[in-house]
This record gives structure tokens, sequence and C-alpha cells, in this order.
């Protein structure tokens, strides 16, 4: 019975964060029709914005070319990743699992390496005399972003997309049709 209360509770929390995320006022819009919705420098880098500011509010969402992606700061570093993971909406927690920070989605429970994109899954080997459970890889599912700092300022690169990933679905289908293409 505390495992339901505390499981319910767990979801209540993770759900109220991914309300205060999609709701809050940490989204950036910059303008230029270049590059579809963010200030492209000389340089080729997408300015996303102040280093500081991101560091206070520890995400910021932004649009590329009409994607939504989201700049995490976190642990001293920055990280940017398609803003939907490869499956649905990219409203999450950051967790520690197996010494790698991991974005974990709140209605999937999906774990996702913030370093590499990569999604983890708890896993045994049957084959083991004492199978124990062991993190293992899916393989990069979510597309990442390089982050560039410059005088105070945060960019990205742009998406290489000749690489597919499996997050390059979601992120098409919402930038095409938003939440009622995606069959809530």
């Amino acid at each position: 019975m505390l495992d339901l209360i505390i499981l319910s509770l767990h979801f209540l929390i993770c759900f109220l964060i991914s309300i205060a995320i999609w709701c809050g006022p940490k989204d950036v819009d910059s303008h230029s029709s270049s590059t579809g919705g963010a200030e492209m420098e000389p340089d080729g880098l997408i300015f996303i914005g102040k280093e500081e500011d991101i560091k206070k509010s520890q995400r910021i969402t932004a649009k590329i070319d009409g994607r939504e992606i989201v700049v995490f700061y976190h642990e001293g570093k920055f990280h940017a990743l398609d803003s939907r993971c490869y499956r649905k909406i990219f409203a999450c927690v950051i967790s520690d699992i197996n010494g790698q920070a991991c974005i974990v989605c709140p209605w999937h429970k999906f774990k996702i390496t913030l370093e590499t994109g990569e999604g983890l899954y708890e896993g045994i080997n049957r084959l083991e005399p004492s199978p124990t459970p062991k993190w293992q890889s899916k393989g990069v599912k979510q597309r990442i972003h390089k982050v560039t700092i410059d005088n105070g300022n945060v960019y990205v690169s742009p998406p290489d997309l000749s690489v597919s990933f499996d997050s390059d679905y979601f992120a098409e289908k919402y930038k095409n049709g938003g939440e009622l293409a995606m069959g809530k």
C-alpha cells in the first residue's frame, strides 16, 4: 500500500513539474526568417539566450527552423536536445542513472542521456548464473544539438538532418500539426 502511495506521489510531482515546464515563462521565440524562428549568427550558430539566464532557470526551450528544442544547464554543463522524447512530449526530470545524467520522461519513464541522446533500459541476461538487472543501451534515440558559449551567450548548431533519430518523427509531427496531430 505504501508503494502505491509513493508511486502516486511521484507521478503527481512529475505531472506538476511537466505542467510548470509546459506553461512556464522560459520559452524563447527568437525572430528571423533565415532559420524559421531563431536568430542565426554569421558563423551559422543559432542564438538561444544569455548564459546567466539559462543557468538560473536550469532549462529553456527555443525553436530552430520550427523545431522545438530544450537547452538544459545541469551540473555545470549545457545540453541541448529535441524537446520531444522519441515518443511524445518532453517535459521531464533529470536523474542520475548508472553515473550518467539522464532525462526521465514522465509519461513513458524512458531514460535518455543528456550527453549523447542514448536511450537506456534496465534488463537482465537470463543466461547468467545469477541474473541481475543492468543498465543497457537502446542506441541513440534522441537528437542532441551542439552547444557553444561565447561572451555570455548560448548558441546551438543547426541540426544535421542527414542523420535520422527516433525523436525526429515527433519533432516533425509537432512542427507540422501540434498536439492534435499527435493523437493525444
